[in-house]
């Protein structure tokens, strides 16, 4: 059998999304910006989308745009606000343990543009020291930017809490969240969790790869890091990705439903995997691993072993994982968020992440819990020491 625990890099799409796609590439295949019906036809999809969309943040259609994906969106969030808002102060805040299209953008800004930024560390759960962040924060601080969901660990931050935190300290400092990995996973409020800016990922969330949104709250001040022909508002400049935006919104509705359920069975799942993986000799689980971390992902370090061999030895059985971030490259460098969490040096190229989806099952975890047990006596016997 095939066991795919690599949620967190891409998902499969729902069946009302593919639908949707090739209804879109093929039958109603118009430009939005084209007057004739065609082109209204197209418009429909996207409007749709975006009031799908605003609909799971408690939000306005207006305040939601359309990107390439998540990447895309981190950048636009951060490069936009602290151009469009350094006349107020070139002083901006992110944490050490951020996805690269955040924590490379901070340092383009700081190396190539003159921003200083701070970096806020973790505790050992990978959760935001806030007395740090509080500390940091100036009167020149105009952005802080901190991710919703570790893509790696499955830690989650107290948005709201932060959020408040930030604003108290300076009310005109604006608050990105990168929330690629918690999109679809939370019921996210941007407005009573005191968010300015707000990024989210297609493929992610079982929609198609190549599209994503952010959120932008009205009246935030940012300028445009695409330009052109000025859709969108102005703000991202091109001809819509219509099968893109249709599919998107589709999945955001569909995740959505029964919402409680999905998360609940998640939930379930990952009890099961962080038992089954408990029981193996040599392991360490990293971060928190019941409900107050994400339902999706575990990472797992395993003495004595190369991540990189061990997850060849799985995928050899069917069996699909990750040894990093999938968004950063196929040959991911050690990873900065096990280094924050205080991960021991010899672990570092141990660990796997096994994220799961809507679609994950228990019989995928049991067969990929045995796999593991007979797999790693066998690769340790045959590692140099």
């Amino acid at each position: 059998m095939d066991a795919y625990l690599d949620n967190s890099a891409t998902t499969k799409v729902f069946e009302s999304v593919k639908d949707i796609v090739v209804k879109t590439m093929t039958e109603d295949f118009g430009n939005p910006s084209s007057l004739h019906k065609k082109g209204v036809e197209a418009e429909a999809y996207v409007k749709a989308a975006a009031q799908a969309v605003a609909k799971t943040l408690k939000a306005e259609p207006s305040e939601i745009i359309f990107t390439s994906g998540g990447t895309e969106s981190n950048n636009m969030a951060v490069i936009g606000a602290a151009r469009a808002n350094r006349r107020a102060g070139k002083h901006i805040i992110t944490s050490t343990i951020e996805h690269p299209s955040v924590y490379n953008v901070f340092g383009y800004l700081e190396e190539e543009e003159g921003f200083s930024v701070d970096y806020v560390p973790v505790d050992e759960n990978g959760h935001l020291k806030q007395d740090a962040l509080l500390a940091a924060i100036r009167e020149d601080t105009t952005l802080v930017s901190v991710m919703y969901v570790n893509n790696e660990i499955g830690s989650v931050n107290p948005i709201g809490e932060i959020g408040a935190l930030i604003k108290k300290k300076n009310p005109r400092t604006l608050f990105h969240v990168d929330a690629i990995q918690a999109y679809g996973k939370y019921r996210i409020h941007p407005g009573r969790e005191q968010i300015d800016l707000l990024s989210a990922s297609g493929h992610k969330i079982h929609g198609p790869k190549g599209v994503g949104f952010l959120y932008i709250k009205k009246g935030t001040k940012l300028l445009p890091t695409v330009f052109g022909g000025g859709q969108q508002k102005g703000m991202r400049s091109g001809t819509h990705n219509v099968p893109g935006i249709a599919g998107m919104g589709e999945a955001a509705r569909e995740i959505y439903e029964n919402h409680e359920e999905k998360v609940k069975a998640m939930y379930r799942l990952k009890k099961l995997f962080v038992e089954l993986a408990g029981e193996l000799p040599g392991t360490r689980l990293n971060g928190l691993f019941g409900e107050d971390s994400a339902p999706h992902v575990v990472s797992v370090s395993f003495e004595g072993i190369r991540s990189e061999v061990l997850l060849h030895a799985l995928e050899d059985r069917g069996i699909y994982v990750s040894s990093g971030s999938a968004c950063s490259s196929n040959h991911p460098a050690v990873s900065g968020t096990l280094r924050g969490i205080g991960v021991k040096k010899e672990l570092l190229d141990a660990t796997l992440r096994f994220s799961f989806s809507v679609f994950t099952t228990e019989e995928e975890l049991r067969y990929t819990a045995e796999a593991l047990k007979e797999l790693l006596p066998v690769i340790r016997k045959y590692t140099r020491r």
